[in-house]
């Protein structure tokens, strides 16, 4: 299958268009089982970060580690900080993915929070670069995801099989295609 992947139409500010994404593919497909619950009790801490270098970030990124970990899960779960300024290129956002999760280590929250990723030019390593599979982690923006390691054991043992989800997601997308990927993303 081949596809093309326009850039995201951007007609509005970067939380609305993450707050539709979020709505639209990652609960509307269901790309991800577990984000329901926690939206629709306003769980998730949308956070726009204006750094313009990765150190920047990684200060910010600090900050709201330190925050999700001192909140109360019922209060804040999980945390998108979306940076639209700073790692526009995949390679450097992959690149300073280390550098996120060296951070993690050095708070000693490894194994308490975790950093997920996604990037409007989101790729995995093993797909060619026209699979509409690298969908299932392409946001909006530039977008680093805090989650609680305890709620996401918590929602994986609940869950009937969730090593079916990622199959489950590409077939998913692949019904859709790359026009309805695209006018999922539309304002």
């Amino acid at each position: 299958m081949t596809a093309q992947f326009p850039d995201a139409p951007t007609a509005d500010d970067p939380l609305t268009a993450t707050r539709r994404w979020v709505e639209r593919a990652v609960i509307g497909l269901n790309l991800c089982p577990f984000a329901k619950a926690v939206y629709v009790k306003d769980q998730v801490r949308l956070v726009l970060c204006e750094a313009t270098t990765p150190e920047a970030l990684l200060e910010r990124l600090a900050e709201e580690l330190l925050h999700l970990r001192d909140t109360p899960a019922q209060t804040t779960d999980t945390t998108l900080l979306v940076h639209p300024h700073v790692l526009q290129d995949f390679l450097d956002y992959n690149d300073f993915l280390d550098a996120a999760d060296a951070l993690v280590e050095s708070l000693d929250l490894d194994g308490v929070l975790q950093v997920a990723s996604f990037h409007p030019d989101y790729r995995f390593a093993d797909a060619p670069d026209d699979d509409i599979g690298h969908c299932t982690n392409r946001s909006p923006y530039p977008t680093l995801h805090l989650l609680r390691e305890d709620s996401v054991e918590r929602a994986v043992a609940i869950y009937p099989d969730p090593d079916a989800i990622v199959e489950r997601n590409i077939a998913t997308l692949e019904r859709l295609g790359p026009d309805g990927w695209d006018a999922l993303r539309r304002p």
